[in-house]
């Protein structure tokens, strides 16, 4: 049952259940480029391991930056509204110079290191002319086409190839305060963004045309993650569900997002990764969840601080980590690449990850977002 409630339910502080979800996301993306290196390096390492416990542990990072997209759009809609009180009076100056803020500073600095490390000749940050060269990279970084680029050109060195999805994110908020303005008022609005829910899977299939690099990194097929967690934060923001309701909630999203990441084997077998539907369906469990921890502001216990202190800086440490990714893994392979490290390698990346994160984060990304948003009067606000 629900009722109409006009007013915005969600509120300026953080909400445990949304950093959780992206703490479990940023979670799997670290353990998704460990366990990349770990195959380059022809370590077969999960020989006798159960195969759906190594598919749930390693190979879920194309899930968790699912999961982040659907956050990201309940967030910067949610952002919006309370900022704005309506998607049509969203303001382009201030919703623009709040994405600025939030995300050119860490994004700017990335590139600048890459560049240089790209000049001192590193390995495993050198730009090939294969794939277009540094010049390259760096306007498709900054123009949010690293994902077309990897598309037409093939694979960029890793902390290049995680910039697709910030390409991808990017690109629809470019055009989501426009949108906004124009389409904002009853029905269009809803509908546009149900054609992207509607196209995510299309996008990740029959329109990917079998470029494997398209069918993960696309525009379309990323979008629908982003449309689901905005059409979230219009609904909890026009109605107030009951507690009985949002139990259901919280057990439909469970449900759903234990059987994508937990048996994705059994996935492969209801055709729900050969359909796209996957992706579409994780984001809509972890929707659910959303919903639940926007209206009952739930607070975690402790035995989640981990993962709720990973989420809290998940753009930080994605931008990040994998810096600590090569360093960690060079002296796993200086050491003669011993099997019983390899989980110490994968402890030991989490950790240090979360630890730059936060001091990336303390001492440089957020006193940069407030002063800048400071110094042309916008409110600061977290929105991602």
């Amino acid at each position: 049952m629900t009722s109409p409630k006009p007013e915005i339910s969600l509120h300026g502080s953080r909400l445990d259940g949304i950093d959780l979800l992206r703490g479990l996301a940023i979670f799997f993306v670290l353990m998704n480029h460990v366990n990349m290196r770990l195959l380059i390096a022809k370590m077969p390492y999960a020989h006798g391991l159960p195969p759906q416990l190594t598919n749930s542990l390693v190979w879920n990072g194309q899930y968790g930056v699912q999961i982040f997209f659907a956050v990201s759009g309940f967030l910067i809609t949610s952002v919006s509204l309370r900022r704005w009180q309506a998607l049509p009076r969203v303001s382009l100056r201030g919703f623009y110079l709040m994405r600025f803020a939030r995300i050119a500073p860490l994004l700017l600095l990335l590139l600048l290191i890459l560049s240089v490390f790209h000049f001192a000749g590193l390995k495993d940050f050198v730009v090939s002319e294969k794939t277009g060269g540094l010049a390259r990279a760096l306007l498709a970084a900054i123009t949010f086409h690293v994902n077309v680029l990897e598309a037409h050109h093939g694979y960029l060195p890793g902390s290049w190839d995680i910039l697709w999805s910030l390409s991808v994110e990017e690109m629809f908020y470019l055009f989501f305060p426009v949108v906004s303005r124009l389409f904002g008022r009853g029905k269009p609005l809803l509908l546009i963004l149900a054609g992207f829910v509607v196209l995510g899977p299309l996008a990740r299939t029959i329109l990917a045309h079998g470029n494997e690099v398209w069918r993960e990194y696309s525009y379309l097929g990323s979008m629908d993650a982003i449309a689901l967690g905005c059409l979230t934060a219009l609904a909890t923001a026009r109605y107030r569900f009951s507690r009985a309701t949002l139990r259901i909630f919280v057990l439909i999203g469970l449900v759903l997002l234990i059987f994508i990441l937990g048996f994705s084997i059994q996935t492969e077998k209801f055709a729900l990764q050969r359909t796209g539907l996957d992706m579409t369906i994780l984001a809509f469990g972890a929707c659910m969840m959303i919903v639940a921890a926007a209206q009952t502001n739930w607070k975690s216990p402790l035995l989640f601080r981990p993962l709720l202190q990973l989420g809290q800086r998940s753009y930080e440490i994605y931008l990040t980590h994998m810096f600590i990714v090569f360093v960690l893994f060079h002296f796993f392979l200086a050491a003669g690449k011993p099997v019983h490290a390899i989980p110490f390698l994968f402890l030991g990346v989490t950790i240090v990850a979360a630890l730059l994160g936060e001091i990336v984060a303390r001492v440089y990304s957020e006193p940069l977002n407030r002063m800048i948003r400071s110094h042309w009067s916008a409110k600061p606000q977290r929105a991602s």
